[in-house]
């Protein structure tokens, strides 16, 4: 495969980063390595989807550089093992024999890209730093999440039920009620989970409940 070298491309690899080149085909290993070293890239290139899952567990930043039509496991099939195995590593397809399903398949499993070779020197270093930011933007967002519950996990059973009441909109007087409990002790108890989930407002508990993906504003029984 050839990739025409345009003047004014400035690839930006971040350090650290390392894209895993997959296809059967020699010379297009050979050339994309080339290639993504000679921008700055750290790049691991791959005969088959077996090979690249039989290699060590990869915990650093990256992304998939993936043909689809390989012998044995397809690439298509590759994204799916992945995700399945929690590999959260973003994909970009590289075809020669791409139709518009096998795009439209990849890009709902979640593809960064589908590009067709030969391609833009340009056109493929954009899909590599888009697939790279988004992976930077998913750990970040996977770290939140996991701090938020991890002062959801601090609450007492207690403070739980003051929490879901509290989302709902309910005044303390009502929580009470609810709970059969007194106000006084509501408002400490609001006071504890303030502290603990480290929130300021009302507005900012229930985003943070939110952006953890947990709906705590169901009807209380």
């Amino acid at each position: 495969m050839h990739v025409q070298l345009a003047q004014d491309t400035q690839p930006t690899p971040e350090s650290g980063v390392t894209v895993f080149v997959v296809d059967d085909d020699a010379a297009v290993r050979r050339s994309m390595m080339r290639l993504l070293r000679s921008a700055g890239w750290s790049a691991e290139a791959f005969a088959s989807a077996g090979d690249f899952l039989e290699r060590a567990p990869i915990t650093g930043p990256g992304c998939v550089l993936l043909d689809v039509n390989m012998p044995g496991m397809t690439g298509l099939e590759l994204q799916d093992r992945m995700a399945g195995a929690g590999i959260m590593l973003p994909v970009v397809f590289l075809t020669g024999k791409g139709d518009i399903p096998m795009s439209v398949r990849a890009m709902k499993h979640g593809a960064v890209d589908f590009l067709v070779k030969p391609v833009e020197e340009d056109d493929l270093f954009q899909a590599l730093e888009l697939a790279i930011r988004r992976q930077a933007d998913e750990a970040a967002d996977r770290r939140q999440r996991d701090s938020i519950l991890a002062r959801l996990a601090l609450l007492s059973d207690r403070e739980r039920e003051v929490l879901e009441r509290v989302i709902q909109g309910r005044l303390n007087k009502q929580i009470a009620y609810d709970l059969g409990i007194v106000e006084k002790t509501v408002k400490a108890h609001r006071g504890r989970i303030m502290e603990k989930m480290q929130a300021h407002t009302i507005a900012e508990l229930v985003h943070l409940c939110d952006t953890a993906g947990i709906d705590l504003s169901r009807p209380a029984g």
